[in-house]
């Protein structure tokens, strides 16, 4: 692992993607073959490849005792560190290089006996077991290996390596074609398996494999009709964009799963799917969305949010608020049932994956059964694209899906044979009451900017959200400056700064929610712009946001409440 670590950093501090590239090549072609795909899916950022449900369950706390305790050092140590840095495994690397004595060369874990260790605190039951089993690894470790042990851990490796250019260090490695290796990643969604497949030149082998989910195709943001026609065009498809949750269904036999966009079973979560699923005829892989559906109407996500997180919903929360799968797009079919092939699609058009998934005429939520079909149009001009986004915003959507019928499936990967057509619901005009160093690319500036609304029954501020997004490196710059030299109060990494700065903020849904002082909170909050032109003194209010809110609820309350007295 100290090798390892070693290439990790020689990587970290270039910003040459060609010497990134050569530098993992040459250590990878030189790897036995027990440890290749250890260290590539390290290279991943992940102690797990992709595709496997396995997760630590090791929590900042359990590290940071576990870091205490190897090091003698204060208890406060590993937070004052992170201050500073803003990366936890450099933190930790910090705290240990304190120590009195330093671990022999000797005793070094290797990259097998780390990822042994990972997968035994997955199966270990408790903090206290966890962190003595992390204990005892990084008593073992140098400063360096543990920064990377713990960047590892966390899925934090913050090394400038992007997933292409790890395939492309995979290619370089073992002689074989770009093109070869990320059609495997694609399929099977573990780059340590690819990795191997590369070396010993089996990559025509790669398959999807049922129950392992398959990365998800994205779409780029687009907001003007014009623009997508011109890019997609002259005709396009357009779908729903469904205020649901993105999973994956899989089944075989008696058999079906589902599998959120993070790749993780969500199957306990929504019974009712899984169990509509499972005796028919054919199987596969279908992409999709889970939405609350009740009598003929998309319920808003915040009844959907009802349902998340609950591994076993009893069933008056079922019957309160059901849940149906929106099909879109079949990535892996055998139609003739058991005892056939597999056959993968995602280089099949998505006009073909379409004609295949609505063949296997699934049982629909309005006759009875748990499944429904993307509401599919065509579309030949900006103006008729408008006139279909306004419609889908009626139908309680978030907007379109728009699509180039020939299209491909690019798992993992955002390209234009998809855009996605979201507009903002409103935007609020807030004041910036807190700001945070940010992570990665922009630690060392002040990127998180907490806000506030006026309560005016009271006349004081009321936080209603935070936001990392929106503004140019150059504007956080500038801003960073200005927070500095104008900060009340300073808690760690968090800054009580002057309430004078205004931002306009855009959004897509507002819910309640105790976590800030005005009773809301904002989904998927961003800074359109810094409102200059605007003082502290012409903000909104939270009559504002509470007019907002009831704005929306009026429909989803209504059908919830009709839900809970059947």
């Amino acid at each position: 692992m100290r090798r390892w670590s070693e290439v990790a950093e020689r990587v970290a501090a270039t910003t040459r993607t060609s010497e990134k590239t050569a530098l993992l090549a040459d250590y990878l072609g030189r790897l036995p073959a027990t440890d290749l795909p250890t260290a590539a899916v390290f290279f991943s950022g992940r102690p797990f490849a992709q595709a496997d449900q396995r997760a630590t369950g090791l929590g900042w706390a359990t590290i940071a005792t576990a870091v205490t305790r190897a090091s003698d050092a204060p208890a406060d140590a590993i937070a004052r560190a992170y201050d500073r840095s803003s990366d936890l495994g450099q933190a930790v690397a910090a705290v240990l290089s304190l120590r009195a004595a330093q671990p022999a060369g000797d005793v070094a874990p290797s990259l097998a006996e780390v990822a042994a260790v990972f997968a035994t605190l997955e199966t270990a039951s408790g903090p206290a077991a966890k962190r003595a089993l992390f204990e005892a690894l990084l008593t073992r470790c140098d400063p360096l290996t543990a920064k990377y042990v713990v960047k590892v851990l966390t899925g934090e490796l913050r090394i400038g390596l992007r997933e292409g250019l790890l395939e492309a260090a995979v290619a370089r490695a073992f002689g074989r074609p770009i093109d070869e290796v990320k059609t495997a990643g694609m399929l099977i969604g573990d780059i340590g398996e690819t990795a191997v497949l590369a070396a010993t030149d089996r990559l025509a082998e790669a398959a999807p494999t049922l129950f392992h989910p398959l990365k998800y195709m994205l779409a780029s943001p687009a907001e003007d009709a014009d623009e997508i026609i011109a890019r997609l065009g002259p005709t396009v498809w357009v779908e729903d964009k469904y205020d649901g949750i993105r999973a994956q269904l899989h089944r075989r036999g008696s058999s079906a799963r589902l599998y959120s966009r993070d790749l993780h079973d969500v199957s306990g979560q929504f019974p009712e799917i899984v169990r509509g699923a499972a005796d028919l005829a054919w199987e596969g892989i279908l992409d999709g969305e889970v939405l609350a559906y009740l009598d003929g109407n998309v319920l808003p996500f915040l009844a959907l949010q009802t349902r998340l997180g609950r591994k076993d919903p009893s069933l008056t929360l079922q019957a309160t608020v059901p849940v149906i799968f929106v099909a879109w797009d079949a990535l892996v079919l055998n139609e003739a049932g058991p005892g056939s092939e597999l056959q993968p699609l995602l280089t099949v058009p998505l006009r073909e994956r379409r004609r295949r998934l609505e063949a296997l005429q699934l049982p629909l939520a309005d006759d009875g059964g748990v499944f429904a079909l993307s509401h599919l149009m065509t579309v030949d001009s900006a103006d008729g694209l408008e006139r279909v986004f306004a419609e889908a915003r009626a139908r309680n959507n978030e907007g379109l899906m728009v699509k180039d019928p020939d299209s491909a499936y690019t798992p993992g990967r955002r390209g234009l044979g998809w855009l996605k057509m979201k507009k903002a619901l409103a935007t609020l005009d807030c004041v910036v009451v807190g700001v945070e160093v940010g992570h990665g690319k922009r630690h060392g500036v002040l990127s998180d900017y907490t806000f506030a609304v006026r309560d005016e029954a009271t006349g004081g501020l009321v936080n209603i959200g935070k936001a990392y997004s929106g503004l140019t490196d150059a504007e956080i710059a500038e801003m960073t400056r200005w927070f500095e030299s104008h900060t009340i109060a300073q808690f760690g990494r968090y800054r009580q700064v002057e309430p004078t700065v205004v931002v306009e903020v855009a959004f897509d849904v507002i819910m309640r929610s105790n976590r800030h002082r005005s009773g809301f909170a904002l989904r998927f909050p961003r800074i359109v712009q810094l409102r200059t032109d605007k003082s502290a003194a012409e903000i909104d209010t939270l009559e504002t946001v509470e007019r907002l809110y009831l704005g929306l609820q009026q429909g989803a309350e209504h059908l919830v409440t009709a839900g809970a007295r059947k």
